[in-house]
């Protein structure tokens, strides 16, 4: 119930929910005065958009959602679904959007270097972007909501999810699959966050005196 209330993002009472809907709402201002602006949501899902336009999207909007998989569309938003990479966004062209919008995504893409090539995609296809990732420090791990998880050894955290349910993460007994679960959360701390996106202006969330998050606006 606890875990529903803070950071289940399909409850769109949560704090989560909440922080995801302000922070749409600052990417929007970002592209105020473009007409028709035209927005890449890389990792995005259509259920998002429904939360945030229950009464219809805005005249002019075209939104496009990449995924590794594809996406099946309810057709209740003029959204477009995609299957890509997002570290090789190669099917579109340069400043083909008005603005890339990620939430949650770079932490998954693989190593510092895979995330690199995302935020160089990023730039490329998008005139602006607004892209968000949880904070490695913060004390609870977001996916697995274990105190430090990002910090123990890889073979202890594989240890551990392949015997108990950890945060939204099922026990996994599969040792490989397990271990590939663990690795493929690599959260960023400042300094490469800083270093993926030198020019953008970084924002911080914080809960209480803890930083929960970061933003990269550019």
């Amino acid at each position: 119930m606890i875990l529903s209330r803070l950071s289940d993002v399909s409850n769109t009472e949560s704090w989560a929910s909440r922080l995801r809907l302000r922070r749409v709402r600052a990417m929007l201002d970002l592209i105020g005065g473009c007409s028709n602006p035209r927005i890449l949501d890389v990792g995005g899902e259509e259920r998002f958009w429904t939360n945030v336009w229950k009464m219809g999207m805005p005249k002019g909007i075209s939104i496009t959602l990449l995924n590794t998989s594809e996406r099946k569309m309810s057709g209740l938003l003029p959204i477009q679904a995609v299957v890509g990479d997002a570290r090789d966004l190669s099917q579109f062209g340069v400043g083909e959007f008005d603005i890339a919008f990620s939430n949650s995504v770079i932490e998954h893409v693989g190593t510092l270097m895979d995330q690199r090539k995302m935020a160089e995609e990023l730039r490329r296809v998008a005139k602006h972007y607004f892209l968000q990732t949880p904070y490695r420090y913060f004390p609870i791990e977001a996916h697995f909501h274990v105190p430090g998880w990002a910090q123990l050894p890889v073979a202890l955290r594989t240890y551990l999810h392949r015997r108990v349910d950890l945060g939204w993460m099922k026990a996994e007994p599969d040792y490989i699959l397990a271990k590939s679960n663990v690795e493929q959360v690599r959260l960023l701390n400042l300094k490469e966050f800083r270093a993926l996106f030198p020019e953008a202006r970084i924002v911080r969330e914080c809960i209480g005196p803890f930083l929960k998050s970061m933003i990269a606006i550019g």
